[in-house]
């Protein structure tokens, strides 16, 4: 069964079961796809539903800050119950460790050891192969620790 389709049997489920959140949410993903695919005039595949689904996990996550700053606790909870369900859909994340190999392995491919100079040559070495499967902040985040080493 492709993503597309297990959203759509997913959205009719939580609509049968009344939860609203997975209801709601699951419907904002298919208006993404949805829009995507009449801005291009393609037909959208798997990965490509993937980019979507990571899109709007980081548009969550970028939202619960601003909410945070705001003190509004009902949007966060809500974001947060939203970005579990969007996870669910997306392959499992890569863990710290993994990253940190992944980095390592490029660095020594690139020859790269330290330096916030080779942090743009480094991020372009690791992103394409993490894509999907890891937050590009944390893995942001982990080739700093590993350029300031």
């Amino acid at each position: 069964m492709s993503l597309k389709e297990r959203l759509n049997a997913d959205f009719k489920e939580a609509m049968k079961a009344k939860d609203e959140v997975r209801k709601n949410t699951v419907n904002f993903v298919r208006a993404a796809i949805k829009q995507y695919e009449v801005d291009n005039r393609e037909e959208v595949d798997d990965s490509k539903i993937i980019e979507i689904l990571t899109k709007q996990v980081k548009m969550r996550k970028d939202a619960l800050a601003d909410f945070e700053k705001a003190g509004r606790t009902d949007l966060k909870e809500s974001y947060n119950k939203e970005i579990e369900v969007l996870m669910g859909y997306l392959p499992e994340q890569l863990g710290d460790e993994e990253l940190k190999t992944i980095i390592k392995d490029a660095a020594k491919q690139l020859g790269t050891e330290s330096g916030n100079q080779n942090m743009g040559k480094l991020m372009s070495a690791v992103m394409p192969k993490v894509k999907g499967v890891a937050d590009g902040g944390n893995v942001r985040k982990l080739i700093e620790a590993f350029l300031a080493e």
